[in-house]
């Protein structure tokens, strides 16, 4: 039945066109914002401003993860064109929390965390921030920085 509903869906854009989204629409972000037994929570954004809220819930404990967001991504996890955010300096950093591939893809896969998906990049943060500390984006620490000495 899916093959059948697939193939019509695929005929009839092919006759009609595909149609076409806006350019905000193409960044559509998931963010799984809570889980309580079996409800979980699906928040839908395409703006800052929710990715920002919805780093100040899950860092509540660590605010110092949302600033270094802000100066690493800008609170974006995606480009305008829908693929994950890559570094300007080293295109193996991604997503909204800059998370190098080189050195810890392989162990966020073992964790179970996609660091291509916000949940999984956050979710890998906050690991590497209890293991290490901010030690990992020192490279942009003169940017963060003041905004950690302001919360003390």
């Amino acid at each position: 039945m899916i093959e059948l509903t697939t193939g019509i869906v695929f005929l009839m854009s092919s006759m009609y066109g595909a149609g076409s989204l806006p350019a905000d629409a193409v960044n559509v972000q998931t963010l799984t914002a809570s889980s309580t037994g079996n409800n979980t929570i699906i928040i839908v954004s395409n703006d800052r401003e929710s990715l920002e809220k919805y780093l100040k819930e899950n860092f509540a404990d660590t605010p110092i993860l949302v600033e270094i967001a802000r100066c690493e991504s800008e609170f974006r996890q995606f480009d305008k064109n829908g693929k994950v955010v890559r570094g300007r300096v080293d295109s193996a950093d991604v997503g909204i929390m800059q998370i190098n591939e080189r050195y810890h893809l392989e162990i966020a896969e073992k964790l179970g965390y996609d660091i291509h998906t916000i949940e999984g990049n956050t979710a890998y943060a906050k690991y590497l921030y209890d293991k290490s500390g901010s030690k990992p984006w020192n490279a942009s620490k003169p940017c963060w920085g003041k905004a950690v000495v302001a919360m003390k």
